[in-house]
Formats: C-alpha cells, sequence, structure tokens
C-alpha cells in the first residue's frame, strides 16, 4: 500500500477536532479496504512520532510532534507549495515534508512582518 500524504493531513485534522484525545484505527478484522487504509496509515504517523499507539487494538493519540507538522501544513497554500516541491523533487518524506512546510512559513513570515526567523 502505498502512503497518501493527503490521507495522513486528513487523519491529523480528524485527530485535532475529536473531543477525545484518542483517535480509533483499529486493526482491520474484515477486507475492508479503507479499515485497512486507516490502520496503515495510522502506524506510517506512528513510525513518523505523529502518533502513538495507545493499545495494540488500534487506539492512537496525536503527540505533539504530530501537531506541530499538522500546524505546518494546516494553511491550503502552504500545503499545495510543499507538496509543489516535493514532486518537483522527485517526492520527500513525512520530515522532509515538514521540514520544507517550516521553511514557507518563515518565508512567509520574514515577507508579511519583516521577522527573520531561524
Amino acid at each position: 500500500m502505498k502512503r497518501d500524504d493527503e490521507y495522513i493531513r486528513e487523519m491529523l485534522f480528524e485527530a485535532e477536532e475529536s473531543s477525545s484525545y484518542q483517535y480509533l484505527a483499529s486493526k482491520p478484522y474484515d477486507d475492508s479496504d479503507e479499515d485497512k487504509k486507516r490502520h496503515y496509515h495510522a502506524e506510517l504517523l506512528c513510525d513518523a512520532g505523529f502518533f502513538v499507539r495507545l493499545n495494540p487494538e488500534g487506539v492512537y493519540r496525536m503527540t505533539s510532534q504530530g501537531h506541530d507538522y499538522l500546524d505546518a501544513i494546516r494553511d491550503e497554500t502552504i500545503w499545495n507549495k510543499t507538496k509543489e516541491v516535493a514532486v518537483s523533487i522527485g517526492g520527500g518524506t513525512l520530515s522532509m515534508l515538514l521540514g520544507i512546510a517550516v521553511e514557507l512559513l518563515k518565508k512567509e513570515a520574514a515577507e508579511k512582518f519583516g521577522i527573520p526567523l531561524p
């Protein structure tokens, strides 16, 4: 299964908007492609440090690093530019996408407010 960065972004928004800190992406016990995709991507988010698995049945919570990633890619314009840069170099890891988004945010802040950020 391929990693779907748009799907990951949607999952992070969904986790953030929940009234609970717990995010459910249960292990698929049937052949539902959607359940498999959801669980697989939750595991990828764990691999990246953006989610932590709370139990083996598929309950997760978003980490501070996950919130940071979401904050960096929250703005649609920044997200689209981030994807554009990644595509132009042939792809990128989640940490690379975070780095690209952060640099784009810094550039925007510098241009908008005249504040150079490290």
